[in-house]
C-alpha cells in the first residue's frame, strides 16, 4: 500500500485500543452464566474480527505489520504501568495497594499474555490469508469462522497454561480452556454479519481486495 488511508489508520487504532484495554480489564472476573471469564473476553475477540477485516482487505503482509504494532503499543504499555508501580507514591495518594492489585502483573501472566498474542494472532491470519486464495475470495464467513476457531484456539491454549499450568488441576484448567475458547468463537460467529458490512465497505471505499499469491508469509518480516 503506498498511500496509507485513513481507514487503514482508523482500523489500525481500533485494534491497538481493543488490545491494551483487553490486557488492562483482564484483572476482573464476570460471572456469564455458569461461566466465570475475564472481563476482556467481552474486548478481546473484536482484536481477531478487526485482524480478520485487515487481512481480508489489505493482505497478510499489511497484518502483520498491524500486529507487530499492537504488540510493541502493548509492550510500552506495560512498561509505563510498571513504571507507574514503583515509582515512589506521594504522601497524598492512598490507592498504591489498589494500583498494585488492579494493573499489577506477574512476569509469568505478561509472558502468556505476549506469547499467546503473537501465536494466536499470526495464525489467524495466516489461515485467513490461505483460505482465501484457497476459495477463490468465497464464502467469507468460512474463512473469518475458521481462522477464529483456530487462532483462538491457539491463543487460549498458550495462555492459560502458561498462567495456570501447575498452580490449577488440569480437568479444570481444560474446563476452563474450553469455555474460553467456546465463547470467543461464538463471539466471532454472532459478529459476521457486521464483519461482512465493515470488508464490503472498505473494498468498495479502498478499491483494494488482496490475494496473497506472492506473500511471504514471515512473521518476522515487516515489508
Amino acid at each position: 500500500m503506498s498511500n496509507i488511508s485513513h481507514r487503514f489508520v482508523i482500523i489500525t487504532g481500533l485494534f491497538i485500543a481493543c488490545l491494551i484495554t483487553a490486557n488492562i480489564i483482564i484483572v476482573k472476573q464476570i460471572a456469564l452464566g455458569p461461566f466465570i471469564l475475564p472481563a476482556a473476553i467481552i474486548i478481546f475477540p473484536i482484536s481477531y474480527i478487526i485482524s480478520d477485516v485487515l487481512t481480508e482487505v489489505y493482505g497478510y503482509s499489511q497484518a502483520r505489520r498491524v500486529i507487530w504494532l499492537g504488540f510493541i503499543c502493548n509492550l510500552f504499555a506495560v512498561i509505563a504501568i510498571l513504571i507507574g508501580q514503583v515509582l515512589p507514591a506521594a504522601s497524598t495518594f492512598e490507592g498504591q495497594a489498589a494500583y498494585e492489585t488492579i494493573l499489577g502483573s506477574t512476569p509469568r501472566f505478561l509472558a502468556a499474555s505476549f506469547v499467546a498474542y503473537l501465536a494466536g494472532e499470526f495464525s489467524n491470519s495466516f489461515i485467513l490469508s490461505k483460505m482465501k486464495i484457497a476459495t477463490k475470495g468465497k464464502w467469507l464467513w468460512t474463512r473469518t469462522i475458521g481462522s477464529t476457531v483456530a487462532g483462538q484456539g491457539i491463543d487460549t491454549v498458550i495462555a492459560l497454561s502458561i498462567s495456570f499450568a501447575g498452580v490449577l488441576p488440569w480437568p479444570v484448567l481444560g474446563a476452563m480452556m474450553l469455555s474460553h475458547w467456546l465463547f470467543k468463537c461464538v463471539y466471532e460467529i454472532a459478529a459476521t454479519p457486521l464483519t461482512y458490512l465493515v470488508v464490503n465497505y472498505l473494498k468498495k471505499k479502498e478499491q483494494m481486495d488482496v490475494y496473497d499469491y506472492t506473500t511471504n508469509y514471515n512473521p518476522l518480516r515487516f515489508n
